[in-house]
């Protein structure tokens, strides 16, 4: 598909796709992997990393083979044809009214905690990360990487002066023996580790933008995802070196309180700053995301449309704009439902699951070899988290059937697989 600009390079790519897995689970997740599995935690991410690595290699065969705006939707309609990618599609965009209420609560929750900021002014923050997503978005893609890049460098450096700082080396690590490791604390802790690698669905959609999309794509999902892997794998051994975790203290405040701890009370508003452009990262790629999706959608069907017009900069700025008005309508409806953030999570983690699902299923039909292979593998392990996810499920399953019956049918196109 043509218009997209293509400018994004390898760097670009590993910053676009590395703050999108950190997003806001870099300050959560490692602390609540060490309460639930402790010092094994440290065994747990290269696990899950070796785990995600077949879903990886399937989507950087799919992206490196199949470069378009659609992502996952461009995949399952060369795979199962238009109808199945339309389902798809709008199954990617129902997350919106769930996933981004979600987590435009979590990224104010670091203005909370360093200025203390009331529900109004909390509201205000909301607002303002939404217009700063769409100031962003007048630019092409390549203005969100070179952001991007500077907050992946940033939350590196934050881990890394925590190790620095607290006199972590990797031979003070202490790695528990393998044979005192339990099952069940394990697989409860990569059930919630899983969702640090959400993401690779959406990093899909930039593929097209790439000026070397064959070469680049697979390299910088890839090597984001091991950047990370390694990120978050840092973050528990300081949280589990300075025992930030557990009893009261909230997941997403473990980092904070190691860095108050290291550096002083005045250090607070540097993490939460971190903290927040954390969360900005992985907001505006998946809107940047949302919003390629709905631009080639609706270009593929009526290129005059006004949703499917580019602007000067060559970026989908009208798609982007009514993605964020629905994420604006969204929020402010949370709001005032009040909904809890684990009530918003719930619902938007089985709708990944099961695009990833979706995916891994084109790619055993479009691919061949060694990444069709992976695609198998990929497929089995989605399998194995919708079941573990269990109803949580539900409101994806409901949103898949409802979807299937009410979009209309076209004609069919198939795809020819590839090696």
């Amino acid at each position: 598909m043509s218009g997209l600009k293509q400018e994004l390079g390898l760097v670009q790519g590993v910053g676009l796709l590395s703050t999108s897995l950190l997003g806001t689970g870099v300050f959560a997740v490692p602390a609540l992997a060490a309460q639930i599995a402790d010092s094994g935690s440290l065994w747990a991410w290269p696990v899950l990393i070796i785990l995600v690595f077949p879903i990886a290699i399937a989507f950087a065969a799919l992206g490196r083979h199949f470069p378009n705006a659609g992502g996952a939707a461009h995949f399952v309609s060369l795979a199962f044809g238009p109808h199945m990618a339309r389902v798809t599609g709008w199954l990617f965009l129902s997350v919106i009214p769930v996933g981004l209420p979600a987590a435009l609560q979590i990224a104010s929750g670091f203005w909370q905690a360093a200025f203390g900021l009331e529900h109004s002014g909390l509201l205000l923050v909301q607002l303002g990360t939404l217009l700063a997503i769409l100031l962003l978005g007048m630019r092409s893609a390549g203005s969100s990487a070179n952001v991007q890049v500077i907050i992946a460098g940033l939350i590196v450096a934050m881990v890394a002066a925590i190790w620095w700082k607290g006199g972590i080396t990797p031979g003070s690590i202490q790695w528990p023996a393998l044979s005192t490791l339990s099952a069940s604390p394990m697989f409860s802790a990569l059930a919630v580790m899983f969702w640090c690698f959400v993401g690779l669905e959406a990093f899909a959609h930039l593929a097209a933008e790439f000026r070397n999309p064959e070469r680049d794509f697979p390299r910088a999902l890839l090597i984001g995802m091991l950047v990370a892997g390694g990120v978050y794998w840092s973050c528990t051994a300081a949280v589990l070196a300075f025992h930030s975790y557990g009893g009261e203290m909230a997941a997403s405040a473990s980092l904070p309180s190691i860095v108050v701890q290291l550096f002083g009370q005045h250090a607070l508003w540097v993490a939460c700053i971190i903290g927040y452009l954390a969360c900005f990262a992985s907001l505006n790629i998946y809107t940047q995301s949302f919003a390629r999706l709905v631009w080639s959608q609706t270009y593929e069907q009526k290129p005059k449309a006004w949703v499917a017009q580019l602007s000067r900069s060559r970026s989908p700025l009208n798609a982007l704009s009514l993605v964020l008005l629905c994420c604006l309508i969204s929020s402010l409806a949370a709001d005032y439902f009040s909904l809890e953030l684990d009530e918003l999570i719930v619902y938007a983690n089985g709708i990944f699951v099961f695009i990833y699902l979706l995916c891994m299923l084109s790619g055993c039909r479009l691919l061949k070899g060694s990444s069709r292979v992976m695609s198998f593998i990929g497929t089995a392990l989605c399998v194995l988290l919708l079941v573990m996810i269990g109803w949580k499920t539900l409101y994806a399953i409901v949103m898949f059937a409802l979807l299937w019956l009410i979009l209309p049918r076209r004609k069919q196109a198939s795809g020819e697989a590839v090696g």
